[in-house]
């Protein structure tokens, strides 16, 4: 009786073998680039890390505001008045802004809704660095700065110890944010004020009354 051989597999195993390595090799490479090209875009690890303790401390990046109504009301001077001017706005920072249906155009408030509402910090052609610790209203403040999508840097300081927004410096102001408050799984800030950066005197006011997150544009209004 005549025995039949069995086809040799070793050389078909060492084949599939290799090829198995040289795929997962590859797909560990294609992941280390993915991370090392999301930290760069951070700058460094320790401002990456900075801005994600931020973000979460707020509720998270899919919770951030990116399109809202405000109620709100503002005044010019030098103290709060109890009851400032009042308008309804929408807002998509930091190109948007509107008052009824009229577009505000070129608007440095735009700039500032999209520092308090962390956009500035998500937007991936952001370049952030960390920036000197300082100490506001006898509170310790961490930094970071915005540049490439703002011009010019953006400086932003949050609570070391909730991470909240405290203090951005911008142009010829300085904004102070306060009055922190939930709304629909995130956190933002109620007051601001604004102080210019060579006196340091306050010379405008403003307060969210009420906050309405939005799906999509309203009717009437046009980007």
């Amino acid at each position: 009786m005549q025995v039949r051989k069995q086809p040799d597999t070793t050389e078909d195993e060492n084949a599939m073998n290799y090829f198995h390595n040289m795929l997962t090799a590859l797909l560990a490479a294609i992941i280390c680039m993915a991370s090392t090209t999301q930290i760069s875009a951070q700058q460094s690890p320790a401002a990456a890390e900075l801005v994600q303790h931020v973000i979460e401390a707020a509720g998270g990046n899919t919770k951030l505001l990116k399109l809202f109504r405000m109620k709100e009301q503002y005044n010019s001077g030098t103290i709060r008045e109890a009851s400032g001017t009042p308008r309804t706005s929408v807002v998509e920072p930091p190109k948007s802004w509107w008052i009824d249906a009229a577009e505000r155009g070129e608007e440095p408030a735009k700039i500032a809704a999209w520092a308090w509402t962390l956009g500035a910090l998500t937007d991936p052609e952001s370049k952030i660095e960390v920036i000197a610790d300082v100490t506001d209203n006898e509170t310790l403040v961490v930094g970071l700065q915005v540049t490439a999508t703002v011009d010019p840097p953006l400086d932003m300081y949050f609570d070391k110890k909730t991470y909240q927004l405290v203090r951005v410096d911008w142009r010829d102001d300085i904004y102070r944010f306060s009055d922190w408050r939930d709304y629909d799984g995130t956190k933002y800030p109620t007051k601001c004020v604004l102080y210019r950066r060579k006196s340091g005197a306050p010379w405008f006011f403003h307060e969210i009354l009420e906050l309405e997150r939005l799906q999509e544009l309203p009717d009437g209004l046009k980007r």
